[in-house]
């Protein structure tokens, strides 16, 4: 988990983001902030993370006081979440939210060029864009790990694919035991590829 910012000033004084990154699956949150508080991020945590995808085992983050409070630890104590933090001074130690921050960064910057600097507005399809973009070594998208099924794009509705009518064809209970089997195998295989990475 990091800040990013300042960014150039949005609507409500937005200018800052509190970003996490699942580094198994690569899937990324993030909200825009006028400042981060450490209430900001125990409610960031909540919402964000715990209530879509359950309890982390642990949290990276900088040491910034926002995550080296005592509201912060205390949440995380509680959950039994182990709170983890990269070497002061030097945030390439957490390197894969800092690949992430420069991936993010780089897509508001393109679309910064469009949407005339509102950023947070971007946000959403940032994201977006992110979450379905497969990645190296894993080679599936976040969406996929996360969601054990790969998404339907916009380009997909206009165009009928193969996968879009099978969708329309399959009974639900089927196609539910297919995606199921297939998030196991898929979440396999890319832990395999992640230890021959590393």
């Amino acid at each position: 988990m990091d800040i990013v910012g300042p960014l150039p000033i949005a609507p409500a004084q937005k200018k800052f983001l509190l970003v996490a990154t699942d580094y198994f699956n690569k899937w990324v949150e993030a909200k825009a902030y006028a400042s981060i508080k450490d209430k900001d991020v125990t409610k960031f945590v909540w919402k964000n993370i715990i209530c879509r995808f359950g309890i982390p085992q642990t949290i990276i983050a900088d040491n910034g006081p926002q995550f080296d409070s005592i509201t912060f630890r205390n949440f995380c104590s509680k959950l039994n979440i182990r709170n983890s933090y990269s070497t002061p001074r030097y945030p390439q130690s957490n390197g894969q939210a800092e690949a992430t921050n420069k991936t993010l960064i780089t897509a508001l910057k393109k679309r910064l060029e469009q949407a005339k600097g509102k950023w947070v507005e971007e946000l959403p399809g940032v994201l977006w864009a992110y979450r379905t973009t497969p990645g190296q070594p894993i080679g599936n998208t976040p969406f996929a790990l996360a969601y054990g099924m790969d998404t339907v794009i916009p380009t997909e509705i206009g165009l009928p694919t193969i996968r879009t009518k099978a969708a329309k064809q399959d009974d639900a209970n089927t196609k539910l035991g297919r995606n199921l089997d297939w998030a196991d195998e898929v979440r396999e295989s890319a832990a395999i590829r992640m230890a021959d990475y590393q």
